[in-house]
This record gives C-alpha cells, sequence and structure tokens, in this order.
C-alpha cells in the first residue's frame, strides 16, 4: 500500500483509542471540551491537509487527508472544517463520545492547582501521536493528531496542525511527526 494509507491508518488505531491524546483520548481545554488538530503531508507532491480546533470528526487525521486531496485549501478550522468533513462523508460524532473519565480528572486538576496559585498559570502538556511511513516507491508522507494542551484557552491552535511545524514529508529529505 501506500506510505499516505499507512500513515492515515496508523493514526485513525490511536485516535480510536483513550489512551493518546488524539481523538477518543483527546485532552480537555479550559471550557470542558475536546478541541483537536491533525495534518497530513506527501513527499512526492508535497501535498498537505490539516483541520484544527475540531471538536465532533472522529478521526480528525481522516479530515486532513480530505482537506488535502478534496478542497483547494491545506487548513479548515472549527466548524467549517467539520462542515467540510460531513460533506466528504466523513464520521462525525456527538461531542461526549470523545469524554473520558482519566482526561476529565486531569482538567480538573489543573483547574484546582491553577485556582491554588493564581500567579503561575499552569498548562500541562500530555502525548500527541504521529507516524511517518515510506512506502515501496519511495513516498514519505507524515501526519499529527492531537487534542492539544490539557486547560488550553481562547481557541488555541498548536503546532500540530501547521505544515512545516507539525508535519513535513519530503521524498528528497525527510518526513517528521512534532509537537
Amino acid at each position: 500500500g501506500s506510505s499516505l494509507d499507512a500513515v492515515e491508518k496508523v493514526i485513525n488505531i490511536l485516535e480510536d483509542s483513550p489512551l493518546f491524546n488524539a481523538g477518543k483520548g483527546a485532552v480537555f481545554n479550559h471550557n470542558g471540551m475536546n478541541e483537536m488538530d491533525a495534518s497530513i503531508m506527501e513527499g512526492k507532491q508535497l501535498n498537505a491537509g490539516a483541520v484544527a480546533g475540531v471538536m465532533d470528526i472522529k478521526n480528525p487525521i481522516s479530515a486532513a487527508r480530505a482537506v488535502m486531496e478534496k478542497s483547494d485549501h491545506v487548513l479548515l478550522s472549527g466548524k467549517g472544517a467539520s462542515e467540510f468533513a460531513q460533506l466528504t462523508g466523513l464520521e462525525i460524532v456527538d461531542p461526549s463520545y470523545f469524554f473520558t473519565q482519566n482526561r476529565f480528572n486531569s482538567l480538573i486538576k489543573v483547574l484546582k492547582d491553577e485556582g491554588e496559585d493564581s500567579s503561575a498559570l499552569v498548562m500541562k502538556k500530555m502525548g500527541t501521536v504521529g507516524c511517518v511511513a515510506v512506502d515501496k516507491q519511495g513516498n514519505i508522507s507524515a501526519g499529527t493528531s492531537t487534542g492539544g494542551m490539557t486547560n488550553k484557552k481562547f481557541n488555541r491552535i498548536g503546532d500540530s496542525p501547521v505544515i512545516g511545524a507539525g508535519t513535513y514529508a519530503n521524498n528528497a529529505t525527510c518526513g517528521v511527526s512534532a509537537t
């Protein structure tokens, strides 16, 4: 198969697990919601796609791929990204799908710690998922998916959906998934 298919499928598995800070296991923002970001890039033509601040797309990495392959854009965010994902046939879920008690407990702890020491804004970082693959044709692909930071505020968008910061793939050089 293609490296692009491999990257998407591996990240789908990680997004479907509550053990990782992506998809089902995404951390909560300050308002008690799960806001997710994802990006994907292929290294042959240097095409890329990303979504940011999505709260109802079951697999944000698949939405990022749809942006890359089915739109004239590179990055879509929020409700617009969700509308686009729905139009392309991706699974939209109720935001309650992303609730996990463990991640909610982390938010409560951070909010409590923040309240006890208002001079230090506590923003705990949690793990993000990523994958880089090379196929038999030498094509490199990379992808990254995350829930961001516990207690993030102000519709923060991190590095993960930014092409060249969170994800990069180029057959002539390398593939990277970083946060």
